[in-house]
């Protein structure tokens, strides 16, 4: 009876157990818009991530199959930041603190949305990543696929504001040690 009861717990603790690792593998980040971001920040200030990526783009799939469904990258975007989701060649205007950003190129190949040129400062290279700081100023772009672990030292290094006391980036990441492991 004893054995039983001991196989009985342990399978209970098994079942409970893997069912929150299932649920925390299915972790989602909240995708706004840009109007959504700032509409929230209005309310309540917190920095803006926005992943600028294109249809078109091998390494953009790849980092959102990879990096954004990571259970903790997509926990840090929720948590610290508004994240934006920009296709940078989308024709629907934006319109972000009162100036409308259109995409004069529509129905050309690759026709680039002001908004995104303006956010990548005319370095249009995808996938691309760039922060807003509480203000609602843009810190900077980055462009570049990341994994997981890689783009968690990038968050910390914006939500803790160690740009501000030391800004190089490459630096801070050869010298993370994160939650991430793999």
């Amino acid at each position: 009876m004893r054995l039983f009861q001991i196989v009985l717990i342990s399978i209970f603790v098994l079942i409970i157990g893997t069912s929150d690792v299932f649920a925390s593998d299915h972790a989602e980040v909240n995708w706004l818009t840009m109007e959504e971001a700032e509409e929230k920040f209005n309310e309540e200030p917190r920095r803006i991530f926005v992943d600028v990526y294109t249809d078109w783009c091998g390494w953009c799939r790849r980092m959102t199959s990879e990096t954004f469904s990571h259970p903790y990258i997509a926990e840090m975007l929720n948590t610290y930041f508004y994240p934006v989701k920009l296709n940078a060649e989308q024709e629907e205007p934006i319109v972000f603190q009162g100036v409308t950003y259109e995409n004069d190129n529509i129905g050309q190949r690759r026709a680039t949305h002001n908004f995104a040129i303006a956010l990548l400062q005319g370095q249009m290279s995808y996938p691309s990543v760039a922060f807003f700081n509480e203000e609602m100023q843009l810190i900077t772009a980055i462009p570049g696929f990341r994994p997981p672990k890689n783009m968690e030292a990038v968050l910390v290094f914006f939500k803790d504001d160690v740009y501000k006391e030391s800004p190089n980036l490459q630096d801070f990441i050869s010298s993370f040690e994160g939650q991430i492991t793999e």
